[in-house]
């Protein structure tokens, strides 16, 4: 399982959470800051953070520090759907354009395998649907880190 340091933002009686998790890279411990691209790029965009609906198990409570896991295998597929399909759909329709179209202008292939992109974005599109309130899917609380954290003036006290 895959876990992730979160706060509690939003509790729902449906069983859900909403909770907010900072991206972070792992450029703060790479030796070889000063010349790596990825090392600019963070310090570009900052530390942002993101919202995240989540299983909630554990009855967590508003302000509440908490460990969010998602399953490794959902992970892996769902990256295969995003990033493979869409290729793989462009090729075979490429591929199957150079069959039909074979000694023609490029053109025809061309189109081919841009509809085969559309085509595989649409079915990630419709595996995305399908996912969507499937539990395996979905991350969930694992466990609770602390007590809620008090809000003065809209500002966490320590």
């Amino acid at each position: 399982m895959i876990e992730e340091n979160a706060r509690v933002i939003a509790v729902d009686e449906a069983g859900f959470a909403w909770v907010e998790t900072q991206r972070k890279t792992a450029c703060g411990s790479c030796s070889v800051q000063q010349g790596c691209g990825t090392s600019v790029i963070a310090k570009l965009f900052g530390q942002r953070r993101s919202q995240v609906r989540v299983i909630d198990p554990v009855g967590v409570s508003l302000g509440d520090e908490v460990i969010v896991g998602l399953e490794e295998s959902a992970l892996v597929r769902g990256s295969l759907a995003v990033y493979i399909l869409p290729l793989l759909f462009m090729l075979v329709f490429a591929a199957l354009g150079q069959w039909l179209w074979s000694g023609q202008s490029e053109l025809p292939v061309v189109a081919a395998g841009l509809l085969g992109l559309l085509a595989g974005l649409a079915a990630v599109g419709w595996f995305t649907r399908r996912i969507r309130r499937d539990p395996r899917y979905q991350p969930v609380v694992v466990r609770r880190l602390g007590p809620p954290a008090i809000r003065i003036h809209g500002v966490l006290a320590p």
